[in-house]
């Protein structure tokens, strides 16, 4: 029973490890983010700017994203509020931004674009996407693609 309980307690950490996890978690919370944008940009009729960096992806209604009323509400009137998402997000609990451990990485694409009140993207930068627009999350050895089509602004995996 005892050499049981020791091999549970130490063997079982082996088996498991969080980052594997916690990029699965981020790669669905990225698309997730993403799709929501793109529908409010059509609902509410008016551009929808999706801000990404290496360890958050956040929705707002301007480029600059600096006041209250420009920042998106989560549908469910709060973020994860993880510590990470509260570190990446300047503590902001009632705006859809979600952050995670620094062992997972956001890549590729652009630092952000937005959705246009017909849901196309644009990059915020430089115009309209020309072509497919794909983010990576890494971490824990694993890899998720996420897409964002270039004319319809469909996102998928």
């Amino acid at each position: 029973m005892v050499i049981a309980g020791l091999l549970a307690t130490f063997a079982v950490n082996r088996f498991f490890q969080r980052d594997t996890f916690d990029a699965r978690t981020a790669s669905d919370q990225v698309a997730s983010i993403v799709r929501y944008g793109q529908k409010l940009a059509v609902a509410q009729n008016r551009a929808v700017f999706v801000h990404i960096d290496a360890n958050s992806v956040a929705l707002c209604f301007t480029s600059a994203c600096d006041t209250a009323a420009s920042r998106s509400v989560p549908p469910a009137g709060s973020n994860s509020g993880s510590k990470e998402t509260l570190a990446a997000c300047g503590g902001w609990r009632n705006w859809l931004c979600e952050g995670w451990p620094s062992s997972v990485k956001l890549s590729g694409g652009a630092s952000g674009f937005y959705f246009d009140p017909l849901g196309r993207p644009y990059y915020a930068a430089y115009g309209d996407f020309s072509t497919l627009l794909v983010l990576a999350v890494t971490g824990g050895g694993q890899q998720y693609q996420i897409k964002v089509s270039p004319e319809t602004g469909y996102v998928y995996r």
